[in-house]
């Protein structure tokens, strides 16, 4: 066992990442070794950066930067730009949004808040409207929608299904991450599976998405990076995050703003004269629900 791995394994205080970095190096390939540049040149900037944007910067591929951080003895990219968080930024910004250790209540809420409203504000300016419509209309057409997501990004999959069930789409949502591979692998030319990732990297999601590209169903993604092994699957793309992917592993800000965009999808699908009926027959339904 290396020095360097059993100071891995006391914990990456022991043992810096940049530092890792530096001496690993060059016992790296060629490929990793341009990762480890870039790493190495600005750290703070791969805090922000999807393992995509990273690889495209260093010149090499996604699967060179994973291969790069198992070298690290890191389990994947988003324990790497942990550790370069813990190394980067001030203590005080390793809170949640822009929250600090000295903050008291009345200020930790309103900046829990407004960050999240300034997250919904810039996702107005930036959004792809036409992209947005275009899964509608799938969606609209689609004899069936799939939604894929895991975590924390599930519940919003299990929402939008039941919204668009209640307007007559016939919308699916699966808790396990099993049953969503095989459902999307059952799906047929004109379904459309649509996936909903913060990172874009999520091993399962990733596996759903792929059935369903395999099965000729539309897809469609809602994420938080332009560059992701996600981004490069599907054939409909919505990007909406928000400052904190930086920051958290469950970034709450982004499902935020993710579930507003899907909100925005079902108003969209709403709009469309053939969800009229099924609308009015819901709420007749929800009314025997309430006092």
């Amino acid at each position: 066992m290396t020095s360097e791995t059993t100071a891995v394994e006391g914990g990456a205080d022991t043992l810096a990442v940049l530092e890792r970095i530096r001496a690993l190096s060059a016992s790296m390939s060629s490929a990793e070794q341009r990762v480890a540049r870039q790493v190495l040149r600005d750290p703070a900037a791969v805090i922000h950066q999807s393992v995509n944007e990273l690889a495209q910067a260093a010149g090499t591929s996604p699967a060179t930067v994973v291969r790069f951080c198992q070298g690290l003895a890191l389990r994947g990219y988003q324990e790497l730009k942990l550790a370069l968080i813990r190394e980067t930024l001030p203590h005080d910004r390793q809170l949640v949004d822009e929250v600090s250790v000295d903050d008291g209540p009345d200020k930790i809420i309103r900046k829990v808040l407004g960050g999240a409203a300034s997250a919904l504000t810039e996702a107005a300016r930036s959004i792809d409207s036409a992209a947005l419509a275009t899964i509608a209309d799938l969606v609209v057409a689609a004899p069936r929608t799939l939604f894929v997501a895991v975590g924390t990004s599930a519940p919003l999959a299990m929402d939008t299904a039941y919204r668009l069930t209640t307007v007559g789409v016939d919308a699916r949502f699966a808790g396990d991450a099993h049953v969503q591979h095989v459902t999307a692998r059952m799906l047929a030319v004109g379904d459309v599976c649509i996936a909903i990732s913060h990172t874009g990297s999520t091993v399962e999601t990733l596996a759903a998405v792929r059935a369903a590209v395999d099965a000729g169903a539309h897809t469609a993604a809602i994420t938080s990076f332009v560059r992701s092994p996600l981004t490069e699957l599907v054939r409909h793309t919505v990007v909406a995050g928000s400052r904190e992917t930086a920051y958290r592993i469950e970034a709450m800000t982004s499902r935020i703003v993710h579930l507003s965009v899907l909100d925005a999808l079902f108003a969209l699908v709403v709009h469309s004269p053939c969800s009229r009926d099924a609308l009015a027959m819901t709420a007749d339904v929800l009314i025997e629900h309430r006092i």
